[in-house]
């Protein structure tokens, strides 16, 4: 199948994401374990919030896991418990989604955009000394694409600078950093259930973890308008609690994780070797994970020579092959942040990935026909 044919010879459509394929083996465990909530008409802080915290704690190896409404807002939570507000900074990239620096402005605090590496599009720990200034209240890493940034570097500089460590994990369930998982890395973890996401709901959904038992009492209290009593508050928080019916649902998915990210991790290898084999390797920038790591591949991001990044997604578009471009805008030069006065330039790493990435299919249940179909 060369790159001549015309868009209707051919026959093996691979969409990016089809949630579907994933939710009809496991149908009728998902409809026993919503059955069993309509049941109980526990839809809010019922049983299975309560047992999912505890599940995710464990699969984190964190000593505690607060679920909440959103990733969105379990970075917000993260920030609202360290007290982050008007006067201070956050370090952050600018290659990630709105949510990350969203959370930061929101509360008043100013997001400091810091470039990523090339390689693995993650924070560079090298470029984080040089923003720090007295108002640096915390470090907001993201694992983008499902690979963790470098905590060890990280985490170092944060311990010297007395700096707090939130891990946007948002897209990174079971991945690791050496022996250590996501969300055991920093002084929070954040992570999201969209539907998108490794372990997504059927709405929207979140997760902090945590190691520090005073951190963890506080995120259930911000979450809950602040109180720890009904009609009693001791601070001012936010509404933002897990339905009982999203809890279900990702208990029934989270038994399957771990298959469906060794197919992801599968579907990535297969990736790097037909590319190869097609003798194009060279010409794409393919991702790569470290040995030291476990890359979750809620991505597979390569990236395209700019000036032909569009024209090969439109193609891709037309013979039915999905794709998506994640970011193409980065966040310092979003309309929203111009009064922080980044400008084209700012961050040429950020800037140069929006311009060449290229996001293929990966999901578990891609077929190796689907796969090939893509390649070529």
């Amino acid at each position: 199948m060369g790159h001549t044919g015309n868009p209707s010879t051919h026959t093996v459509a691979a969409p990016l994401l089809d949630i579907g394929l994933q939710n009809q083996p496991l149908r009728e465990e998902l409809l026993a374990a919503l059955t069993q909530v309509v049941d109980s008409g526990a839809f809010v802080f019922g049983p299975d919030c309560e047992a999912l915290e505890s599940e995710i704690a464990e699969y984190c190896s964190a000593e505690h896991a607060v679920a909440c409404a959103s990733g969105s807002d379990a970075l917000l939570l993260a920030l609202m418990a360290l007290g982050v507000g008007a006067g201070d900074e956050v370090i952050l990239p600018a290659f990630t989604f709105f949510a990350t620096a969203g959370a930061v402005w929101r509360l008043g605090a100013k997001p400091v955009f810091v470039d990523i590496e090339r390689s693995t599009f993650n924070l560079d720990p090298a470029l984080i000394e040089a923003n720090i200034t007295s108002h640096t209240k915390a470090i907001i890493p993201v694992h983008l694409f499902g690979q963790c940034a470098d905590m060890t570097s990280i985490n170092e500089i944060a311990s010297r600078h007395g700096l707090a460590v939130i891990e946007d994990a948002a897209q990174a369930i079971g991945a690791t950093h050496g022996a250590h998982p996501a969300g055991s890395l920093g002084d929070f973890g954040c992570f999201s259930f969209y539907p998108t996401k490794n372990l997504g709901g059927m709405g929207d959904g979140g997760m902090i973890t945590t190691n520090d038992a005073s951190l963890a009492d506080q995120l259930r209290s911000l979450r809950n308008h602040g109180g720890r009593n009904r009609y009693f508050h001791d601070e001012v928080g936010i509404n933002s609690r897990l339905d009982s019916l999203q809890a279900a649902i990702l208990r029934v998915k989270l038994q399957h994780l771990d298959t469906w990210t060794e197919a992801r991790c599968h579907n990535a290898q297969a990736y790097a070797q037909l590319f190869a084999a097609a003798g194009v390797a060279n010409q794409i920038g393919l991702p790569t994970a470290s040995a030291e790591q476990r890359h979750v591949w809620n991505q597979y991001t390569v990236r395209i020579a700019a000036e032909h990044r569009d024209a090969l997604r439109d193609y891709l578009g037309q013979r039915q092959i999905g794709s998506a471009v994640y970011y193409p805008l980065g966040l310092h030069l979003q309309p929203c942040f111009a009064k922080l006065g980044y400008r084209p330039g700012s961050l040429p790493e950020t800037e140069r990935a929006t311009s060449e990435v290229l996001s293929l299919p990966v999901s578990a249940e891609l077929t190796s026909a689907q796969q090939q179909a893509v390649v070529d």
